[in-house]
């Protein structure tokens, strides 16, 4: 049951960062880093940092 709530929610990460990466100027295919956990707080951090550096132009 885990391993089903597991993939349910990486799904549910994987295909909003499919769109939301190229907005940023991150390639789309990082959106595979969602799978595990870590790798989706480093693609929002990252996703963060190019928001700054957007908001300082």
């Amino acid at each position: 049951m885990e391993g089903v709530i597991w993939l349910i929610f990486t799904v549910l990460t994987v295909i909003p960062m499919l769109k939301l990466l190229p907005y940023f100027g991150i390639n789309k295919y990082w959106a595979l880093a969602c799978i595990i956990p870590l790798g989706l707080l480093a693609l929002i951090w990252w996703m963060a940092m190019k928001l700054q550096e957007l908001e300082q132009r």
